[in-house]
């Protein structure tokens, strides 16, 4: 299978309207030269290689920024900093909040964002849904990349956005059949489903993309304490 180069990476996102500047492509290689060291001292990805981290991490968390991203997003288990960080260096002017509960995943964060120079950009240690409890419609984006069950996801994160925002679903194949299953969340939470498309990585693997809308407010009773979010998921 061929691999993903540097100049096919440019290439397609050219075709998405994403021109890197000099100053990105820098960043960018950095991270994925961090991420093979770093990796070596603890578990953070299984991917890598060069070829493959272009493709399967960080033209994977682009493929959602399909129109400029402006204002605040939170990234809810955003592991070694995927779409969360990617998004930040694409998009620098972006106030980009990390929300990752492995301690250990959080030490890199911080190194990896003083190591680019990223400004406007912040790690915090702890659960999605204890986060989202004392955040209640705060941001302009939500992302989570393949986290989780997707209504227990949109409940836990749902309420962070604010209306008029968005909630970015970042899945796998099955992404499409994931969301009409949690019509009855995104409706709860307040949502209705702005736009859904399906997207290739550079070695064909699928993945589903889907924004979803904040028309109204998010009901006060919600996000439920995640103990019952798991027993009765919306």
């Amino acid at each position: 299978m061929r691999k993903m180069t540097l100049e096919e990476f440019k290439e397609q996102l050219n075709k998405r309207s994403i021109e890197l500047s000099p100053k990105m492509i820098e960043q960018l290689n950095d991270y994925a030269l961090y991420l093979k060291e770093y990796n070596e001292k603890i578990n953070l990805t299984a991917i890598t290689e060069y070829e493959e981290v272009l493709d399967k991490h960080f033209y994977d968390s682009l493929l959602c920024a399909d129109r400029k991203l402006e204002g605040t997003l939170i990234d809810v288990g955003t592991g070694a900093g995927f779409p969360g960080v990617v998004l930040k260096i694409v998009f620098p002017e972006l106030r980009v909040i990390l929300i990752e509960p492995i301690g250990k995943r959080c030490v890199f964060l911080d190194s990896l964002i003083d190591r680019l120079g990223l400004k406007d950009i912040e790690v915090v240690n702890v659960r999605g849904e204890d986060y989202s409890l004392k955040h209640r419609e705060e941001y302009d984006y939500v992302t989570a990349r393949a986290v989780s069950n997707l209504n227990n996801l949109i409940e836990v994160c749902g309420a962070m956005v604010k209306k008029n925002g968005c909630f970015i679903c970042l899945r796998g194949r099955d992404g499409r059949s994931e969301i009409e299953a949690a019509k009855k969340a995104i409706e709860t939470m307040g949502f209705v489903i702005e736009s859904i498309r399906d997207e290739y990585l550079f070695n064909g693997d699928q993945r589903t993309i889907a924004y979803l809308y904040k028309e109204r407010s998010t009901p006060i009773k919600y996000p439920r304490k995640y103990n019952i979010i798991k027993k009765n998921p919306l």
